[in-house]
């Protein structure tokens, strides 16, 4: 995946009023984006993370990390909406 431009929409990072209270998570499963962040900001590699999720891809973490930064840096992000 490359650099966030401004046209990427977050397919994997989905948000529901629904699920955890609107909070973004990852692939409408109960895992929050934050969850996964604060994962690694502890410490954790990304490997671990993934030992620890097995439901979770790489490019779950990809994508938690890429819709951080694009939020961090004020930008409208789209998300998918739940099926």
């Amino acid at each position: 995946m490359g650099p966030y431009d401004g046209d990427m929409a977050f397919d994997r990072i989905t948000v529901d009023p629904e699920r955890m209270g609107g909070v973004p998570c990852i692939r409408d499963l109960r895992v929050t984006v934050s969850m996964v962040l604060g994962q690694l900001a502890g410490g954790k590699t990304v490997d671990e993370v993934l030992d620890e999720y097995p439901y979770l891809e790489r490019d779950d973490i990809r994508a938690a990390l890429e819709y951080a930064a694009a939020v961090v840096n004020e930008r409208e992000v789209r998300v998918a909406r739940p099926a």
